[in-house]
């Protein structure tokens, strides 16, 4: 299936009217068309200007319909502001050398880099600690990516380039440190957000006999 037509970005972007729920075969199709013709584009590839205030409003509205069994809201989310990427890319690097302290000038540079790409950056954060009610932690982490998939279809409703990124720095005491994670929190992954420069072809998703079996 070919990219999602700025048309139809549009269309998807208009909120919904009672007319146009008359009309579920229309918005069915349409919705199709956004989740499946979503890519993750590399953050070297998400170049400015990325969203703006109201952009990030509905994006985050999106999130918070996430299905939510206790309502116990399991996620939350940490923007990293362009003066504050600094910090994180020093956390990237410093991470790096402490797995590895053999790593060389280049690939601690291009640690620091990952900090850099984007123009719009955040922590995914699951709270997956004590909570009440006791929700079990994969119902929970289940809900933590619904958020975070609303967050990407509606940055793609809204013509941006997205992207997840995570990586063995994301265990480390100094990222924790750096984003005050209490216990029981986790940092799960980074979203990148931003203009597409360069798209990929369309990936081919799986034929859906390939996961799908009755009992």
């Amino acid at each position: 299936m070919g990219e999602i037509s700025r048309g139809a970005l549009e269309d998807v972007k208009r909120p919904f009217s009672p007319e146009r729920m008359d009309d579920p075969l229309a918005n069915g199709e349409l919705v199709h068309r956004l989740i499946t013709s979503r890519q993750n584009i590399s953050p070297k590839r998400l170049d400015a200007p990325g969203p703006s205030q109201e952009d990030l409003k509905q994006i985050f509205q999106a999130a918070a319909a996430a299905p939510d069994h206790g309502l116990v809201r399991p996620w939350r989310f940490v923007l990293v502001p362009q003066e504050k990427r600094a910090a994180l890319a020093e956390v990237f690097a410093l991470a790096l050398i402490d797995r590895d302290h053999g790593a060389t000038l280049e690939q601690i540079e291009a640690a620091r880099d990952k900090a850099h790409r984007a123009p719009f950056l955040m922590l995914v954060v699951a709270k997956l600690g004590s909570c009440e009610p006791p929700i079990p932690t994969i119902e929970r982490m289940v809900s933590v990516g619904c958020a975070v998939q609303n967050i990407l279809l509606t940055a793609h409703s809204l013509s941006f380039g997205s992207s997840l990124a995570s990586g063995q720095a994301m265990q480390s005491p100094r990222m924790r440190s750096l984003f005050a994670l209490k216990e029981g929190e986790e940092a799960v992954c980074f979203v990148n957000i931003g203009t597409v420069s360069k798209r990929k072809s369309p990936r081919l998703h799986p034929g859906t006999d390939t996961f799908v079996t009755s009992l």
